[in-house]
Order: C-alpha cells, then structure tokens, then sequence
C-alpha cells in the first residue's frame, strides 16, 4: 500500500462516531442547563447532568468535530507535534482560536501564538494527552483557600478515580526497558468513560533520559497519580487502548452521553456572544450561528466552560468584572468582580538539545520509507505513532544549594510536596517551539531534547477585552520570567538539565540549543528569553475562593458571585494551577461541580 493511500485509509479513522441532534438555528430554544463551551470541562459536565433523565441540557460549541475538520493529525498520537500548535502566529490550525498573546516584556517582546482547542473536545483535542495528578498538598491548599475541606486530596480522590478507566500497559510492541510502574489503586475499576493507558511504543530516547535524570538525583519508579510528584517515570495518556487514537472530552464523555441516548442537545459551529440576565440572575445565553442570532434560555443554570481565556472575556462582555475594564468599553456593570481575567497561571518551558546516535521522531521528516513503515505500523496499532513524542517525565523540588535564599522564601508559598521543576523527554528539537518546522534542519541528523517546565511559577499574567464584541480575541498577557525567582528556577534548571544529558549515557554530538558557548548566567537568560515558550497550561482566571477575598469570582461551588444561576467550571477557576498536566484537574473539577448540582447545592 502506497504512503498516500494508506494516509487515507487512516483519514477514513476520522468521522465521528455519533451524529448532533437537529438544531432549530433562529428560533429561541429553552433547555433546564445550558453549557457554554464543549470542551475538556465543558463536555464532562454537560455528560454527567444528562445522566440525570430529569433534565435537558444544551452545549454550545464554536468549533465542531476535529476529527473531520483537524483530520488524522488530531487523531494519531504521533503527529500531536506536528498538528499545528506552534507559537508562530503563522502556525494556524482549523480547529484551534489561534490566540497571539501580548508581547513578552521579559522574553524580548516576542509575540507567541497560543493553541487553544475550537473544537468539540476543546484542548482535550489539541494537547499532549498526559494524564497525571497534581500533589496532595495541591489539593489541601485549595480547601484552605476555598475555606471548603471537599477539596482535599482526600476529597477529590473518588472524583479523579471516577472520570476514567485505566488498562495496564500492553508489552508486547515496547522494549523491555520501556515497563512502567503504577498504582492500581489511584483507579477505580469501575471508572468511565475517559480511557488512560500507555502507548504500544516506548522512545528509545526516553530510556537514556531516565538514566540521565537518575544520574542527578530523580529516581525513576515513581506513581504520578497517587498525590505525589518525586522522581520519574513513563508518563501514562489519554488515548485508547485498542485503536491507540486519541481520547478526549468528545469520543470520552460525550460519545457516551449519545450512546446512552442522553437529553443532551450540542449546538456545533455555534458562538456565544453574551451571557442574559434578568436582574442579577442569569436566564440564558445569546449565540450566534452561521451568522443567525438567537437565544438559549436556561430554566435551573447557565454553567460557562469556555475556557481560561475565554470563560472570563464572556463573563466581561456580559457585564461580570472589573469596573474599570467594563467601563472602558461602555459594557454596563451587572457585577464588579475585580478578580475576572486576573491571577493567569501557565507552564513555560525550554530545552536543552542535542544530536543523538540513535533514532528519534526526527527521522520521520527526512526519511521518506521510515514515515511509510510508521504508517504500517499504526494501521495494526504499533510503532511510533502511537506515541504523543515523549515517554519519561519527572519532577523534582531543585537541591536547596541550587537556589539562592531569597529564591526558596518566594518559594515557600507552594506545598512542601510541590516541585518546581518538570522534566520532559523530547524525541526531537525543542528550541522556542515555532512550528514543526523547527525539525527540518542539518542533514538527516537525529535530535532529541532533554526540557524543563516551570511548574512553580510565580510571575502571573491577565487576560482582558478589546472591545465589547465577544468575537474579538481577549487580551492576553502571559508574563513569563516576570519574577526574578521564576528566572532563577529556570537558569538552575537549564544546568540541571545539562548535567542530565552527562549522566544519560548516550552518545551525542554537539550540543545544538542552547549551544555550548552559552555558559554564565546572563547568557542562559538571555538563551531563555528568545526560547521559551508555553507548555499551554493556561489557568486561575476566574478563580475560587471565599467570599470575603475580594479577587475570588466564584465560590468553592463555582457559583459567580453575586450572580444567581450562574457558574464557572472549567480551568479557570483553579485558585492554582497543579504542577504537570492539568487535564485530569480539569476532569475532577467537572466531576465535582456536577456531583454539587446533581446533589442540589
């Protein structure tokens, strides 16, 4: 079979599994829940409602199905890095809002694009699709800042169990030093319907990578579901188990909502304009598709889930947050909420990289016959594309000789049991991450990048409007390396990161990025300033917290404050952002509002 033939034939992977429910486009509908986002959060909320045979529920979606639209690179695990989630503002994908964030003042003024999921399936479809918890003191500084002990790890621990079913790693197309090590007891069996697994394929790269963060103190075999991130090990995804195609809010939550013929109602390609209220209490939403305008009016809740950039632009275009912002675009203020669009957490990252003697991804651009056997090696669920680019991640709180005192103070605002550093094995070049095209350099060289995250940050960012017109992109400051300790973290990490390479075993050439002549401090700085880039974490704009903080927006219920009928549930309201890789936070959170609902509270 020829490699555009079989492309194809794994294109035809593509159409989605159900088919929406006839949408009355201009006329006002009226539905007991209305969702507006049918993202990571938004589908997982609307499912479990509909669980519910009393009520009806819409969800409102500006994207439609990325299997379709995104094509097999959405789906296929493999080309996750090369499905147009780059930070070149020219690096635009079909499913994707395609944000550019403001200049960074701290990282020379570059302008980053920023993937944010326009789709059913949300980020859920665009993401890396590791699945891994934050730690358990995470979850117990949200209960004190919340004021509310259901947040504990304790708490939240039958939440994070029951969003998702998790199927042993199948060993037969990995090598023998690819084995994993996990907790059956951070699942339950009885979990549904998001699947979470390893892929059939474990980077060879990644092998060496343990060795070399063994080599520096971060012991492999470690459970990163169990409340605790100290060490290494292979990280487990959300894909499924049998097709090894990705798993996402859609083909999880909301495929099962349809196969159990669920009041649940989606209104695809359809774009939230504004929030509708009666007084104080919210009574709908007005939307807008193919140009038609109308309304969906909510009987018991409108429940927002578009996201930590967007949920906060729709509550200020409504007339929800911060006076001065509101009134600067003549918006009349329903509610001066002057923590909407604030306290914006993210992961930034960086890599250390260099040429490998083994083979990596890279290979796959450069060699026409590898791409083909890959492809024949997918279509019977085997090989490197079943894998998202990377196999080991780990964690660690840095050596206390590596910061200096001033730095582990600022520092001493997190949990004792959270890191501030995440590792990441990358079979391929992470230099600033513009583009798949950063792959394409030297002669058939095979690349591989070692990088950090920043998973204790502290410089914060904000989201505002433009305008009033809730089609015009929100604002969005990310503020990276805004405060020094984030910039000393990072340096430590840069040469932690170094030393791992040392230690890893592996034969390399030359160091590519960030270059051997970059050695003081200054000249790693400036080294991160023109290559960090997001790990795409974006949360904590519409944060949780007790009603007498005056920069909370929703309570520990995620009710607006100040607002009937009306709540936030999706990252935006994590009062911090865990360490690692959000989506299972995400989950959790959906599973909890929705459990509150459904309990009447």
């Amino acid at each position: 079979m020829g490699r555009f033939t079989l492309f194809l034939s794994l294109a035809s992977l593509a159409v989605p599994s159900f088919a929406l429910t006839n949408r009355q486009l201009g006329n006002d509908v009226t539905y007991d829940y209305v969702v507006v986002g049918g993202g990571t959060a938004g589908l997982a909320i609307a499912a479990r409602l509909a669980e519910s045979p009393d009520v009806t529920i819409a969800v409102v979606e500006a994207g439609g199905h990325y299997e379709t639209e995104g094509g097999p690179l959405s789906i296929i695990p493999g080309f996750a890095g090369t499905a147009n989630t780059g930070t070149d503002p020219s690096d635009v994908s079909p499913i994707d809002w395609n944000f550019v964030a403001e200049p960074l003042a701290e990282a020379n003024n570059r302008e980053l694009r920023y993937a944010r999921g326009k789709t059913l399936g949300g980020s859920s479809a665009r993401h890396y699709m590791v699945y891994q918890r934050g730690t358990k003191g995470t979850y117990d500084q949200w209960a004190d800042i919340t004021g509310d002990s259901s947040w504990e790890w304790d708490s939240v621990l039958p939440y994070f169990k029951k969003s998702c079913e998790l199927t042993p790693v199948n060993m037969t197309g990995r090598f023998d030093n690819t084995s994993v090590t996990y907790n059956p007891a951070a699942f339950d069996p009885a979990g549904a319907p998001l699947q979470v697994t390893w892929p059939n394929f474990g980077s060879p790269f990644s092998t060496y990578v343990e060795t070399g963060l063994e080599s520096i103190g971060v012991l492999s075999s470690t459970d990163f579901n169990s409340g605790n991130l100290n060490g290494s090990a292979w990280a487990s995804i959300t894909i499924n188990p049998q097709s090894q195609k990705r798993d996402s809010s859609e083909t999880s939550f909301l495929n099962s909502a349809v196969r159990n013929s669920s009041p649940l109602q989606v209104y695809e390609h359809t774009m939230a304009t504004r929030l509708l209220f009666d007084g104080t209490t919210a009574t709908g939403v007005l939307v807008e598709s193919a140009g038609v305008p109308f309304t969906i009016n909510a009987r018991k809740e409108v429940i927002v889930s578009a996201g930590a950039f967007q949920s906060p632009q729709l509550l200020m275009v409504s007339g929800i947050g911060p006076r001065d912002i509101l009134e600067s675009h003549n918006i009349p203020v329903l509610q001066d909420l002057p923590g909407v669009g604030q306290n914006l957490w993210d992961h930034p990252m960086f890599g250390v990289v260099h040429v490998v003697n083994l083979v990596t991804t890279t290979r796959l651009l450069f060699d026409p016959p590898s791409l083909a056997e890959a492809f024949m090696e997918y279509s019977v669920q085997q090989g490197p594309l079943t894998s998202p680019g990377f196999g080991v991640l780990g964690w660690e709180r840095l050596p206390s000789d590596k910061l200096t005192d001033s730095a582990k103070e600022d520092l001493e605002a997190f949990p004792a049991d959270w890191p501030e550093v995440e590792y990441l094995s990358v079979d391929g070049i992470l230099d600033g991450w513009h583009s798949a095209a950063d792959q394409l350099v030297g002669h058939g060289e095979q690349y591989a990048s070692i990088a950090a995250a920043l998973v204790a940050p502290l410089s914060r960012g904000n989201i505002s409007i433009s305008s009033a017109n809730a089609h015009d992109a929100p604002i969005i400051n990310l503020n990276y390396l805004e405060h020094p300790t984030d910039q000393e973290v990072a340096i430590a990490a840069v040469k932690r990161l170094r030393a791992a390479w040392k230690g890893a075993a592996i034969s390399i050439g030359p160091e590519y990025s960030p270059g051997e002549e970059v050695q003081t401090d200054e000249e790693i700085l400036e080294f991160l300033r023109e290559s960090i880039s997001p790990v795409f974490h974006a949360a904590g704009t519409c944060a949780m917290g007790k009603a007498s903080d005056p920069n909370a927006v929703v309570d520990s219920n995620a009710k607006v404050f100040g607002i009937n009928r009306l709540r936030v549930v999706d990252a935006s309201i994590m009062p911090t952002l865990p360490a690692g890789h959000p989506q299972s936070s995400i989950y959790m959170v959906a599973e909890k509002i929705a459990a509150e609902i459904l309990n009447g509270n």
